[in-house]
């Protein structure tokens, strides 16, 4: 008897194991649909168990899910079925984010979670859209853009660099959610605060993605910066994690996936050499030349994330372990411009929440932000310069 309750304890240990390893940070596998025009399914597999928020529900043309708990990985687009033109899987700080740009309008009759059984052996997060008649709102894209988006500053001559702020989530999506404050909010007040800093210099032209509570899609954002001819995009945020402890800054680039991806994505338009001022005359030359863009603008991303992370350090704002981490997010995937995204803290840690919400705190924390692009500017013209590898180990 002591033997066979051994052999039951060993059984179970190993099922919870198992349940723990599942339901452990995992990544979106794929997007699958079924269905037709009046009714379609959208079946997202995952390694992990998730929570899902609707950010945006259809409102717009669009359907936006952020889940919790999986990575998207290195991202995936395609075309959809039935009532989905297309979708787009990418991360958004902490979370997965499921774009779903519709047909025709829809509302979302349903929405749950499978676990793995009944031989599947990975978690199926289901979206059920239900028709409603109502044509696609083809024009709110870009009603929002306007009012999200001033014009570029002109001045005739000025070659002053061009920084383009990117305050991250606004409007009906709030980001992180901290005990006191919302993502969006914060990242909308350091934003603020860093083209007042920046201006004050004299030194640089901004522009910044929005500057009241809006929302602006991450492709806009992107697009933004390109048509402005941005030197430097700097995407504002506030991290949140499971630990109330974890607290401290970190800067992400783009990783070398997110970097093919993006080379894909870009070279899928049929314009896209001319977008990059290129030849146009002989494809093979013009991919080349658009891969040495793409090297050059990731050399520049880590030069600066390294002087922006060096600064911070400096004003004594805590960063993570691991402050320089790698990721193929949206915003950071324009071929031409350098981009980072700053996370500013953890909106769950209860002392970066009071940094992050204090404006005395918040301005200094930005000064360190000009300190470091004082510093890229600097050394831009510095002989050698390599793409960054984010340190090993950490505690995101």
């Amino acid at each position: 008897m002591t033997a066979l309750a051994f052999v039951v304890i060993c059984m179970l240990i190993l099922t919870a194991g198992r349940g723990f390893a599942l339901g452990a940070d995992g990544e979106i596998l794929r997007v699958r649909f079924g269905g037709d025009a009046q009714r379609t399914r959208v079946v997202v597999d995952l390694e992990a168990s998730t929570r899902g928020t609707v950010v945006d529900d259809g409102g717009d043309g669009r359907v936006v899910v952020d889940l919790d708990g999986v990575r998207a990985g290195r991202g995936q687009t395609g075309q959809g079925t039935g009532l989905v033109r297309a979708y787009q899987v990418a991360q958004s700080g902490s979370r997965s984010r499921i774009e779903l740009v519709l047909a025709s309008g829809v509302e979302i009759e349903r929405r749950f979670l499978l676990s793995p059984g009944d031989g599947v052996d990975h978690y199926r997060y289901v979206i059920d859209l239900k028709a409603t008649g109502a044509p696609q709102p083809r024009t709110a894209d870009s009603r929002r853009a306007r009012v999200a988006t001033p014009p570029p500053p002109s001045r005739s001559g000025d070659r002053r660099p061009l920084i383009v702020i990117d305050p991250g989530h606004g409007g009906h999506d709030p980001g992180a959610l901290g005990h006191q404050s919302r993502e969006s909010a914060i990242t909308l007040a350091a934003g603020l605060a860093l083209k007042a800093e920046l201006e004050r210099t004299g030194r640089y032209r901004v522009i910044m993605t929005r500057q009241t509570d809006v929302y602006v899609g991450l492709p806009r954002r992107v697009e933004i910066a390109r048509q402005a001819g941005a030197d430097l995009f700097i995407s504002l945020h506030a991290d949140a994690g499971g630990d109330p402890a974890t607290r401290g800054a970190s800067v992400y680039t783009l990783s070398e996936q997110g970097a093919g991806r993006a080379v894909r994505e870009f070279t899928g338009r049929d314009d896209w050499h001319r977008e990059l001022h290129l030849p146009g005359q002989d494809p093979s030359v013009d991919r080349i030349l658009l891969d040495m863009t793409q090297r050059s603008t990731q050399n520049r991303s880590a030069q600066f994330a390294r002087n922006l992370l060096s600064e911070i350090e400096r004003t004594g704002h805590p960063l993570l372990r691991r402050s320089h981490r790698d990721a193929g997010l949206a915003v950071l995937l324009a071929p031409d411009v350098p981009a980072v995204l700053l996370e500013m803290g953890f909106v769950t840690n209860p002392e970066d929440e009071r940094v992050l919400m204090d404006e005395r705190r918040r301005r200094e924390l930005m000064r360190g932000v000009v300190q470091g692009i004082d510093q890229y500017f600097t050394t831009l013209a510095s002989p050698a310069q390599y793409a960054g590898t984010p340190q090993a180990g950490g505690n995101r």
